[in-house]
């Protein structure tokens, strides 16, 4: 049966039941507790395809409704200075479906670029549509990576997402990743995310994913980055329906400038 014929049906039949509160929708096999494959890959893919969009914004603007909410993420990366100056190696814990990724080829060169992605299918489209260097993924370590040889080490709606146990395990990888004067940038829930309406919106959303989303203290990001030779050089907060989410942005000091 015809696409058109189907929706007819399904708009027919969702108003001779309105009168009972409920409402014929398509069943998603697509398991959402399980963070490894957060964003499906072929019903995403396919959806964007027929929106006409490309898959970063179809994200964006169909599946979050926070339409420009990547580039203004890029924008405040930007504006604190993540991509300043000769990036010649970048790496990125968790792109998915490149979203950030494309933004950020368009405002650097590196000369290198390795991403971690658990998600195999979503691993080889990025490799394929933006020419990067898939690591092998464990979901804890950037064991491929040499230390200090990454000018930028990024993570995007990824802490977010996981459990703490394995962002924490993440975070020392960074560190030792990022060469001096290199930049980390990365985004948690923390409690500037969670005003009271947010906290309702929350609730109300009914979202049970497992550890989606996994809240961390802001005190406990910018102690950690601090005591391990990095300055804070600021943060800003970005939708994450139906709430927000804080971007931070740390820098590496030398280590004649540590202490």
């Amino acid at each position: 049966m015809a696409d058109p014929i189907l929706r007819t049906l399904k708009h027919i039949i969702n108003e001779l039941i309105a009168p009972l509160g409920v409402e014929l929708a398509r069943k998603h096999p697509h398991d959402w507790s399980d963070v490894a494959n957060f964003i499906p890959f072929e019903s995403t893919i396919k959806a964007a395809r027929e929106s006409g969009l490309s898959v970063g914004d179809y994200i964006d603007n169909v599946m979050s409704k926070t339409p420009g909410a990547t580039q203004y993420t890029i924008d405040g990366l930007v504006s604190l200075g993540v991509y300043s100056g000769p990036i010649q190696c970048v790496v990125e814990i968790g792109p998915g479906s490149g979203r950030y990724l494309e933004r950020i080829l368009r405002v650097c060169s590196p000369s290198r670029c390795e991403v971690y992605e658990t998600a195999t299918k979503w691993a080889s489209y990025v490799a394929k549509e933006f020419n990067v260097i898939v690591q092998p993924a464990d979901g804890h370590s950037l064991k491929a990576t040499p230390t200090e040889s990454a000018d930028v080490a990024q993570a995007f709606k990824v802490f977010s997402g996981i459990p703490f146990s394995k962002t924490c395990r993440y975070w020392p990888e960074m560190v030792r990743v990022t060469r001096p004067n290199g930049h980390i940038a990365f985004d948690a829930v923390t409690e500037l995310c969670l005003e009271t309406k947010i906290v309702e919106a929350w609730a109300e959303s009914r979202i049970d994913h497992g550890s989606y989303p996994a809240l961390i203290p802001r005190q406990v990001v910018v102690n950690y980055f601090e005591e391990r030779g990095f300055r804070f050089v600021g943060s800003f907060l970005v939708p994450m329906p139906p709430g927000k989410t804080e971007t931070f942005v740390f820098q590496k000091l030398r280590r004649e400038s540590v202490g």
